[in-house]
């Protein structure tokens, strides 16, 4: 069988256009940096992109096709950032809530069959398919999680992520304890942005937040869910947010079903002695 053809179709919005466009014309960033931004902006294949072909591109940057190709896979499996800084993007997770994004890639091409007699051979075509947030309730004690897809993850976002965990999930609780960690949107000031003030209040009132180390976050639990989701359930190219959807709630429920807790080994004894420097210093 011949190796698959995979040609993965560069098609930027316009604000990731006029983004790349006053970076290049700054100049400021690291000339990898402002190579891969041109190398995007001459591959764009939207309507008002350059339509560039690789070898073009190669000749008028000075940059081998290889090079083309792998950011051009890197934009549409990872997103903006990753293309131009090589390396995946950095993500930001908070506890209890916790959230990531994935990158919805759809293939754009159908395979043709093989003739008879001939061997097989394929040709694919993946594009970007926008991009979906995923907010993950963990309550590590119970065994429980409680997946959510949203399009965007901005205050008015999480705010009524709040609102699901305490008038939907905890309704009864007096007061629940929300660990997360520092993200400019994990703010009690977003409940007000997003709510009258009398509603926020009402929530806030019901929240005991507990914040990770600013320099500790690894220690979430939530992390840890969010890592086995990832691994278990959004590894592959997932086309749409409907399929996301469909496979994030079978996973939550099967995981629900098993009551898989986290055997968290790291006492409060080891944290002293390993994370030491996350510590106040004590005068005898």
């Amino acid at each position: 069988m011949d190796r698959p053809n995979k040609r993965h179709v560069v098609r930027l919005d316009a604000e990731e256009r006029e983004w790349l466009r006053r970076l290049v014309s700054v100049g400021k960033a690291a000339a990898r940096k402002l190579t891969r931004a041109r190398i995007l902006l001459q591959a764009d294949q939207s309507d008002a992109g350059s339509g560039w072909t690789d070898e073009r591109i190669a000749e008028g940057l000075g940059a081998t096709v290889r090079t083309i190709e792998h950011v051009r896979r890197q934009l549409v499996e990872q997103g903006l950032e990753a293309a131009l800084e090589r390396r995946r993007p950095r993500r930001e997770y908070e506890r209890r809530l916790d959230e990531t994004s994935k990158q919805l890639v759809k293939e754009t091409r159908v395979p043709q069959p093989a003739a008879p007699g001939q061997v097989a051979r394929f040709d694919y075509e993946y594009e970007r398919n926008g991009t979906a947030n995923v907010f993950l309730f963990c309550e590590p004690l119970a065994g429980r999680r409680q997946v959510s897809i949203t399009d965007r993850r901005t205050r008015q976002d999480w705010a009524g992520q709040i609102r699901e965990l305490l008038d939907v999930h905890y309704p009864r609780a007096e007061r629940v304890t929300l660990v997360m960690d520092n993200l400019n949107t994990h703010s009690l000031a977003s409940l007000y942005e997003a709510f009258e003030p009398q509603e926020a209040r009402r929530l806030i009132d019901r929240l005991e937040v507990v914040h990770t180390p600013k320099h500790g976050s690894w220690l979430n639990m939530a992390e840890i869910e969010l890592g086995i989701l990832s691994r278990q359930c959004m590894g592959g190219r997932i086309p749409g947010k409907q399929m996301l959807v469909d496979q994030v709630k079978a996973w939550q429920t099967d995981r629900n079903r098993s009551r898989a807790v986290i055997d968290w080994q790291f006492t409060t004894v080891d944290a002293r002695i390993r994370l030491r420097r996350l510590y106040p210093k004590i005068q005898e």
